[in-house]
């Protein structure tokens, strides 16, 4: 566990071992995501340059009417993931 004190101004100086672990830099910066918990998460903000690469061998849909088809594929996946095995009944079958 680490920690750090606030200052007057709200501000923190985040410890070294936490700085290197995320990789920050004098300048960096990190956000803040919170849990739904009461806690945060503490990331740190990239630069656009470390997404290079990270489509390497997906080929890229070539027209509007090919995305459309890998959105509509993809949102059937979502929502096939999302279905139980429970029958669903009507009002009329439940009574």
């Amino acid at each position: 566990m680490y920690k750090a004190k606030i200052t007057s101004k709200g501000q923190i100086t985040l410890p070294a071992e936490v700085r290197k672990a995320l990789g920050l830099k004098p300048g960096g910066k990190v956000v803040f995501f919170e849990d739904g918990n009461g806690g945060f998460t503490v990331r740190r903000v990239g630069s656009i340059m470390d997404l290079e690469g990270c489509l390497a061998g997906i080929e890229v849909p070539r027209t509007d009417a090919e995305l459309n088809e890998l959105i509509h594929q993809r949102a059937v996946e979502l929502d096939e993931a999302t279905k139980s095995n429970a029958r669903q009944t009507s009002d009329s079958e439940a009574a």
